[in-house]
């Protein structure tokens, strides 16, 4: 699986960016799917995920209401709309791709299974985003 991120970008405080991770591989519908961030110093930070199928979605806690996931397994990409963006949404941003079968995660482990980096499998590059105050 490779793992294209795009769409970053150098964004005024309060503005918005959607930032685009394309896959190849015809399993894509079949992977968990996530977005996170690194910025300059910082330890990576989960943003959020998405299912599958695009039934359940996730949020990391300094996004929750600013950013939505969402997925469109016809194109084999998953997107990040960040809105009411601030100075510290700066970042180099990483889409991971997890293939554990969905009802092995469902069963298994915790809501908060796609919060850690170690659970995805597959990273894209990244992509940065500035934001100017």
């Amino acid at each position: 699986v490779q793992l294209q991120a795009f769409g970053g970008g150098l964004v005024q405080a309060g503005g918005s960016l959607r930032l685009s991770c394309a896959a190849s591989g015809r399993a894509f519908g079949d992977y968990g799917m996530g977005w996170f961030r690194q910025a300059p110093g910082q330890e990576r930070e989960f943003v959020g995920a998405i299912t599958w199928n695009g039934g359940r979605t996730y949020y990391g806690d300094s996004v929750k209401g600013r950013f939505t996931i969402s997925r469109d397994n016809a194109k084999n990409t998953v997107y990040l709309q960040m809105n009411s963006l601030k100075p510290e949404d700066t970042a180099l941003y990483y889409c991971a791709a997890d293939t554990k079968p969905a009802h092995e995660v469902d069963t298994y482990y915790s809501s908060t299974y796609y919060y850690s980096a170690k659970r995805y499998d597959y990273w894209g590059q990244g992509t940065l985003v500035t934001v100017s105050s």
